[in-house]
């Protein structure tokens, strides 16, 4: 597999840094790509006030497995609809497919979480691709729809307008965010009640607003083993696409429950099994000042972090890095490379490489450039 580190450092730095490693006969590679020197392991954690738990969700209410109706069935996809959280005083409905395997000879699968980002939706194709590789999967509609539009019994739509709108106190369970994490909570408790779901084997992945609330969920839900949030991180207010758009267009006392209540930074400092953070350098939602900082919350043995040069953005669920790492945790695939602590001494820098797998490829990737982070100029520069 191949792996990078990315680092902000000068083109002597970097010299210097391949020198020192090859004169060692180490060989830098991981499927965690390193964003910035030492972010993955070796690196202090901020230090900061212990974060809210579970914050306005009741999780003994969210464990219990939701009342569902199944729908059609293609034989590896089925459809289906269970229990959302109220809204005004409604009932209403989430909207999902769930996969399973075409071979059932095992008793027991791993399965996996799926949580779609902006302008997303329950895909059928995502479940499926977790499927292939011998896991349920659910992947749920967080938008009010249903397979053929919006549901009259639907939760909140998924618009910045609805994400972002002033609320109260005693308004925040009518929020997205509320409705969204208790639909994927909720969603984990339903496959916990499967026969055919190992319940000590279940996993989240989610894209952009799914990273994001993968990024919550994996705080407040301590029954997952694994998570990967793609993209989405905390620390929306101090630097994001939204900063001074949606959230500046708040008032200032819903802005700031808003980011009390709803930021990630205020629950990943509770995530409780490995986690992988994917972005990439330029990521025009998520930069790369908010996503360090966020994911320095997690503590140091649990975190690992894929930052890729010019990775695209969009609802992706073909980054092998995310399989690779779901299933070393799930399948007891092999483990990840982890690099150790980065040591800066008289102008070298050097990190060592846990190697359980046999390196394949390694770079080094870096920016010499300040300002907006989305507009820095990334190079990559390959081991010789």
């Amino acid at each position: 597999m191949t792996g990078n580190s990315a680092i902000e450092h000068d083109p002597g730095m970097r010299n210097q840094f391949w020198k020192s490693c090859h004169s060692r006969g180490e060989v830098l590679t991981a499927i965690a790509l390193l964003a910035l020197c030492g972010l993955v392991a070796g690196c202090v954690t901020n230090s900061r006030e212990q974060s809210q738990e579970a914050g306005l969700w009741d999780r003994a209410e969210l464990w219990k497995a939701p009342q569902a109706t199944w729908g059609a069935s293609t034989g590896l996809v089925q459809e289906l609809f269970y229990e959302g959280e109220p809204l005004n005083g409604k009932p209403t409905r989430v909207f999902a497919y769930l996969a399973r395997p075409a071979n059932r000879s095992s008793t027991k699968f791993p399965a996996v979480v799926l949580v779609h980002g902006g302008g997303g939706k329950a895909f059928s194709a995502w479940a499926e691709h977790w499927a292939n590789q011998g896991y349920v999967a659910l992947a749920m509609d967080l938008s009010g729809n249903g397979p053929n539009g919006r549901l009259p019994d639907g939760g909140p739509d998924q618009s910045d307008q609805t994400k972002f709108r002033d609320f109260t106190q005693g308004t925040a369970t009518e929020m997205w965010t509320y409705h969204a994490v208790s639909a994927v909570v909720r969603g984990h408790s339903l496959l916990r009640s499967l026969p055919e779901v190992d319940r000590d084997r279940i996993g989240i992945a989610g894209i952009s607003w799914g990273g994001y609330l993968t990024c919550i969920v994996a705080g407040i839900d301590p029954r997952f083993k694994v998570a990967v949030p793609v993209y989405g991180c905390g620390f929306l207010g101090e630097n994001s696409v939204w900063k001074d758009k949606s959230l500046a267009q708040m008032n200032p006392e819903a802005r700031e429950l808003w980011l009390k209540l709803f930021d990630p930074s205020q629950y990943l400092s509770n995530v409780q099994c490995p986690i992988l953070f994917v972005n990439g350098t330029t990521d025009f939602a998520y930069p790369l000042d908010s996503y360090q900082k966020s994911y320095r919350l997690v503590p140091e043995k649990w975190r690992l972090v894929s930052v890729a040069v010019n990775r695209p953005h969009g609802h992706i669920w073909t980054f092998p890095e995310v399989d690779a790492f779901v299933s070393s945790i799930l399948k007891q695939g092999l483990p990840p490379a982890r690099f150790g602590k980065t040591i800066e001494m008289a102008g070298r820098l050097s990190a060592k490489l846990n190697r359980t797998v046999t390196p394949k490829e390694a770079n080094l990737c870096y920016t010499t450039d300040s300002g907006v982070w989305q507009k820095r100029q990334w190079h990559t520069s390959p081991h010789r």
